[in-house]
């Protein structure tokens, strides 16, 4: 009989969640196309396609429009890295039935959480002794937020061994965490060309997300004004953003809609020199892996905020902080430096060398031949 197997990120938003999922079946079905996988957004489940859509569109405009609150709010409810669990009695309320309901309906043999809230659901139930199959957390950003499960959770796959540390901190036995990075699709696990040498022209990728979000237009007024230095701007979903630069018709910007191709994804990680983006995780550890210099200009409230000051104390990534008063340009060229690359690079080496392989690593926890 095939194995089943559940996936549950949370909202309907493509966001790292949902990428890392896609990623996880990809890399299952690669090693064996007889398994069965679904993945299923638990909100969507409980309350419908409407519920779900009102829910994730209140989230983008509450990070838009109020970005302290949310910082705040995600700070003081599951930001905080406690040791000593906590309770989210209304997450049971709303979401605990319906889990269990979910779980009958599709009978799984294994489930992996990209996202916390399924995890900390199925913690429960296991805890309550009322779940028996292996749970596994997959974790989608550089740290452990306060509402993943973990008593009852069986294995956790995580992004370095910073985390896997803390996990072990927190009474999590050491050989149920693995530290396989944050789950990335094959089309981007293939090792890009060698970089060009400093004295030629440098080509920085740009990118806010797949919807385009953050302070994106602002900083292109700053960049595409100075020789030796071409911008690919990935616009995401902001096609007002897109407009703006088509109509700029600068020459070293080189503005991009949407993209869905990950081979075309994969091909512009390949020209470029380095990225300017945010400190997404999935964007954050495709650049690990193909070893391209990573720029952070902005942080999403949140999860992002809490990524960044990780990433900054492996010594990962530049945050350029003051773009708004010395342009984009200056800065880009100040830090393209030998010094500057060597460090940058000898980092990234070193996070490569932490990471187990994921289909290794899957065919040993779920016992796949």
């Amino acid at each position: 009989m095939a194995t089943k197997v559940l996936l549950l990120p949370f909202l309907q938003i493509k966001m790292g969640h949902h990428q890392a999922a896609d990623a996880l079946v990809e890399h299952l079905t690669a090693i064996d196309p007889s398994i069965e996988c679904e993945i299923i957004d638990i909100l969507d489940y409980s309350y419908g396609r409407r519920v779900e859509g009102l829910v994730s569109s209140t989230y983008l405009k509450w990070i838009h429009f109020l970005p302290v609150t949310y910082s705040w709010m995600y700070r003081k409810n599951c930001g905080g890295q406690i040791h000593n669990k906590r309770r989210y009695r209304l997450y049971e309320m709303i979401f605990l039935k319906a889990m269990q309901k979910l779980i009958r309906e599709k009978k799984p043999d294994c489930i992996l959480c990209t996202h916390a809230l399924p995890s900390y659901l199925l913690d429960r139930l296991k805890c309550n002794g009322l779940l028996a199959i292996p749970v596994i957390n997959v974790y989608t950003d550089f740290f452990v937020n306060d509402v993943w499960g973990r008593d009852g959770i069986d294995y956790h796959f995580v992004p370095d061994a910073h985390v896997k540390a803390w996990l072990t901190s927190c009474s999590v036995q050491a050989e149920h965490i693995f530290v396989t990075g944050i789950p990335l699709h094959p089309q981007f696990t293939a090792l890009r060309p060698r970089r060009k040498q400093a004295n030629s022209e440098i080509t920085v990728l740009i990118t806010g997300g797949n919807l385009g979000a953050g302070v994106m237009k602002s900083m292109c007024r700053t960049i595409g004004k100075a020789e030796g230095v071409r911008y690919i701007v990935l616009c995401g979903k902001n096609k007002a953003l897109y407009r703006h630069l088509k109509k700029k018709n600068c020459p070293n910007i080189v503005p991009m809609p949407y993209i869905e191709s990950r081979a075309e994804m994969n091909d512009l990680y390949n020209q470029a020199d380095a990225i300017l983006t945010k400190p997404g995780g999935v964007t954050i550890s495709e650049c690990l892996y193909k070893k391209v210099p990573i720029f952070v200009y902005h942080a999403l409230p949140g999860q992002e905020e809490i990524n960044l000051l990780r990433l900054l104390q492996q010594q990962l990534i530049v945050h350029v902080k003051d773009w708004a008063r010395e342009t984009m340009d200056k800065q880009i060229k100040l830090l393209w430096n030998h010094t500057v690359m060597e460090r940058l690079t000898a980092q990234m080496n070193e996070y490569g060398r932490q990471i187990s392989d994921l289909r290794s690593t899957l065919r040993h926890v779920l016992k796949l031949p």
